[in-house]
């Protein structure tokens, strides 16, 4: 089997938990649209899991991709994911579903998805790698790594522990590289020291990069040309070893976007990299919420709070102070799951990919929110 950096066309992958959507579902006839572009450009590269979009991912996945395309014409990711698994017989079954949702017969690469100590140490007591490792042997795998959210230590046990690994997504962007919380820069070290090929997740953070402030927007408009999040992917893509970089498109004009500048890729010039460096010290000054919406806080939460958009609402008002903000809370506390209404029971920090206190800002947004 050829190694999986052979396999590769182009350094932009179709990430598939921000899909285009229409009363609550995927919109299958925007996201087919969107798979015809991005597979006529080139690429081939899609990455979904089954906690994205609540399931609804790998069923459009087949719906607009698999059922449309010859299996040769695309390169399939999925994950394991522990919050679906309570016992070592679950994986298989699990894994089964997620082939039928996805309607294939085989994944191009499967990940152990969003590992940290805590969740490697369930995969271990499930035996999850090695169950994956002999589906792999049975050929419904082609290509095995894992995704990856703590520090640079618990990185190097698992590669230490698990050489098989053939490669490790990551989260890598400008604001997160020398971050000491989430370590981008220490765990690419790892990556290059046991020389495994990296995937980026979360370039734009979420859309963070995408949407700057005025003063950081100002800085790329300067420059002559491209969108903040081109300056965003193409940071991340110019590392060594950096193989793909995956991006949440939910519109055909940001995959227009990112097409126009990544399928002729070129790194970003030291000029460019300074002006990088300068946005990030004017994202950082505004004291933001750093969260990406990824939702995993949210099915956990037994006083179903919508974190993610209360932490929206927080960050609209730090940024604009107008009303607009105290009308969305409003809106998105309307049938309950108040700020106020949390237990601090930390589940949610438990599995935030982030490692935000969440309990702590929550409290802020209910000072911020409910006291007016």
């Amino acid at each position: 089997m050829k190694d999986i950096t052979e396999e590769l066309r182009g350094k932009l992958g179709f990430g598939c938990m921000r899909l285009p959507m229409a009363d609550g579902n995927v919109d299958i006839q925007e996201f087919s649209r969107m798979v015809d572009a991005y597979l006529a450009a080139g690429f081939d590269y899609f990455d979904t899991a089954h906690g994205y979009i609540e399931g609804k991912s790998e069923l459009a996945l087949r719906e607009c991709l698999t059922s449309r395309y010859s299996r040769d014409k695309y390169f399939l990711v999925d994950k394991l994911s522990g919050s679906f698994l309570n016992k070592e017989e679950d994986v298989v079954p699990f894994f089964e579903n997620q082939l039928t949702a996805c309607g294939v017969e085989y994944f191009d690469l499967y990940l152990m998805h969003s590992q940290s100590a805590q969740v490697f140490e369930k995969f271990k007591k499930l035996r999850c790698y090695e169950t994956v490792l002999e589906l792999k042997k049975q050929g419904k795998i082609r290509h095995f790594g894992i995704s990856f959210h703590d520090t640079s230590q618990v990185l190097e046990q698992i590669l230490t522990e698990y050489p098989q690994i053939e490669v490790v997504q990551l989260q890598l962007n400008y604001l997160d590289f020398e971050d000491p919380a989430i370590q981008s820069g220490k765990c690419y070290d790892i990556c290059r020291k046991f020389g495994k090929p990296v995937l980026v997740m979360e370039p734009v953070k979420g859309g963070h990069l995408a949407n700057l402030p005025e003063n950081a927007e100002q800085l790329f408009l300067a420059l002559g040309g491209g969108s903040p999040a081109s300056y965003a992917i193409r940071f991340a893509a110019g590392f060594p070893g950096v193989v793909m970089v995956l991006s949440g498109m939910s519109t055909l004009s940001q995959m227009e976007d990112n097409l126009g500048f990544m399928k002729d890729f070129r790194p970003l010039s030291l000029m460019e990299l300074k002006t990088v460096a300068q946005a990030a010290e004017c994202i950082r000054s505004q004291n933001l919420i750093s969260c990406t919406a990824c939702r995993y806080c949210t099915a956990g939460c037994p006083r179903h709070i919508a974190i993610p958009d209360l932490f929206a609402c927080m960050n609209a008002r730090k940024k604009y102070e107008d009303w607009s903000s105290l009308y969305y809370y409003g809106v998105h506390t309307a049938q309950g799951g108040k700020a106020s209404d949390c237990i601090r029971c930390g589940k949610c920090e438990s599995i935030c990919p982030q490692h935000l206190p969440i309990r702590q800002l929550l409290k802020t947004v209910a000072e911020t929110f409910e006291t007016e």
